[in-house]
């Protein structure tokens, strides 16, 4: 295998994600962070809580806060259909249940494939995005799981 002496030639190693599907978007999930994923059910409603966080589900012993990201994202509710997923993510001490319409594959996305956010981007999708990337012909949004915790938290 030939190697690229080019000085500043990409030499990070490639990135893992979870791909899912909201709606007719792609977004990532880093892949060190996904533990399972597992079908949906009806999580137990929590009163008073955001939207965001429809209630709680119970996963192998632990709680888990249920997450959906379409009112995060701007994107319009859906029912859930038999293909609804959740991922059951562990970021730091918190785990959570991201809801996704569809899980499609874990994948290695390159270093050279990754871009910075477009700066005409909607800000209240940036601030949970961290960059931007191509897989197969495909452009997809990587969450950020920081940012996503950190907006949870100051959720009423």
């Amino acid at each position: 295998m030939p190697v690229d002496s080019t000085p500043g030639a990409e030499t990070a190693p490639p990135t893992s994600v979870l791909l899912i599907r909201l709606g007719s978007e792609l977004f990532g999930v880093p892949g060190s962070a996904v533990r399972e994923v597992t079908r949906y059910r009806e999580p137990l409603p929590v009163p008073g809580a955001p939207q965001s966080m429809p209630g709680l589900i119970s996963q192998r012993g632990a709680v888990l806060t249920a997450v959906d990201l379409r009112p995060l994202l701007g994107l319009p509710p859906v029912e859930p259909s038999r293909a609804t997923r959740y991922v059951v993510a562990q970021h730091e001490e918190i785990g959570i249940a991201l809801v996704a319409d569809t899980v499609l594959d874990l994948v290695d996305l390159s270093a050279g494939s990754m871009e910075p956010l477009p700066a005409a981007l909607d800000p209240v999708r940036a601030r949970l995005l961290q960059a931007v990337a191509r897989h197969e012909n495909q452009l997809l949004a990587l969450l950020d799981l920081d940012a996503l915790i950190a907006v949870l938290r100051e959720e009423p």
